[in-house]
């Protein structure tokens, strides 16, 4: 029954008046009892209603290119979902490559994309930084794409979470060219892979909040970069160049930018000088835990953007540091002398509820 149901009529006349036929004490003491139970009751099925799913908007959907689901496209299914939608949405999405621009709007919350297995169902597009718009313009005038728009895939909204997903940048070489641009807050990816290049990763915003767990993330140059709150739990982190794997613009106001946590870093056979990281903008804050570090993490472990005119001596404003690391780049003794290493007391502090929980409390392995 499409967004119905019945009250008995008994049940609303009950509410507005009294046992007529019962002794005076009875009506003092039973009726106000009987009211307020009654309204619970109402309260109850107003609340039922107005969670119910309307067969319009299912919980679940399909996609599949093959036709065999409820969409061949993601961004079809996405754009069918309630807008505001008070119950998460779970869209399935069957093995395939994907070639889409795929854009998460802000008024598009609570959704599950869940692929059927990481390495068959992808995301690709090729668009890149100074990349012609085949649409002419784009909605601010531009003929180009610039790095904040060369995305495969964008989530504005909140309490978006991705499973089971591939998710690339294919235009190679060529420049800035995200493959997930993240604006949204409550951001959860489990065993994704996020492929690219130069900005692969961007986590964009102040107030959003991201956890990536065991997922794996490939790039050249600054490829996880952005201002956002991240946590990053057993993921593996590829350097395909010699370069810098962290751009954090944390903040001034933020107590946590990016935060590694028995994490993976390798490299291509050919890479041998990596960076963990340089701030963006000053204040960036990067912190590597009981991670396996190669051979390709340079003794110095961190570099801090010389050069930058607009920025200049961001290391007298950053937090870098690192806690308990191991393998051949883990190397507390040669770090530059403004990074830091953890005590035991100041590690502690490191948890999900202390780094992601905010005014909601939130914690993604508990949501």
């Amino acid at each position: 029954m499409k967004g119905r149901f019945l009250i008995c009529p008994f049940l609303i006349n009950l509410t507005s008046k009294s046992w007529s036929t019962a002794r005076n004490d009875t009506i003092m003491t039973r009726t106000p009892y009987f009211k307020l139970i009654t309204l619970l009751l109402l309260n109850t099925f107003f609340i039922l209603y107005t969670y119910a799913q309307d067969p319009k908007y299912p919980a679940t959907l399909t996609v599949a290119k093959d036709g065999s689901g409820n969409y061949s496209t993601i961004q079809e299914a996405v754009n069918s979902i309630r807008d505001l939608g008070e119950l998460e949405v779970k869209i399935y999405i069957k093995n395939g490559i994907y070639k889409e621009k795929l854009i998460i709007p802000s008024w598009k919350i609570k959704i599950a994309l869940v692929g059927e297995s990481t390495e068959n169902t992808i995301i690709t597009n090729a668009d890149y930084s100074g990349k012609a718009n085949p649409l002419g313009k784009d909605v601010f005038g531009h003929t180009t794409f610039s790095t904040y728009t060369s995305f495969t895939v964008l989530v504005q909204g909140n309490d978006i979470h991705f499973e089971n997903l591939s998710i690339i940048n294919s235009a190679g070489r060529v420049g800035q060219a995200v493959a997930l641009h993240v604006e949204g807050d409550r951001f959860i990816a489990k065993n994704c892979r996020f492929m690219g290049n130069q900005d692969t990763l961007y986590t964009a915003v102040e107030n959003s909040r991201q956890y990536y767990q065991n997922c794996y993330i490939e790039g050249t140059t600054d490829f996880i970069f952005g201002k956002a709150t991240v946590v990053f739990q057993n993921c593996t982190i590829k350097s395909l160049s010699d370069s810098y794997i962290t751009a954090a613009s944390t903040s001034a106001q933020q107590k946590f930018g990016f935060v590694f946590q028995n994490c993976k870093l390798i490299a291509d056979p050919l890479v041998t000088k990596a960076y963990l990281g340089r701030p963006w903008r000053p204040y960036a804050k990067t912190v590597f835990m009981s991670c396996s570090l190669g051979k390709h993490i340079l003794p110095e472990g961190w570099n801090p953007w010389k050069g930058d005119l607009m920025f200049p001596d961001k290391e007298l404003t950053v937090f870098y540091a690192e806690y308990k690391n191991n393998g051949d780049g883990a190397s507390p003794k040669t770090r530059l002398p403004w990074a830091k290493q953890l005590t035991y007391k100041e590690a502690k502090s490191y948890t999900l509820e202390n780094i992601l929980g905010g005014t909601d409390q939130w914690n993604p392995i508990k949501n």
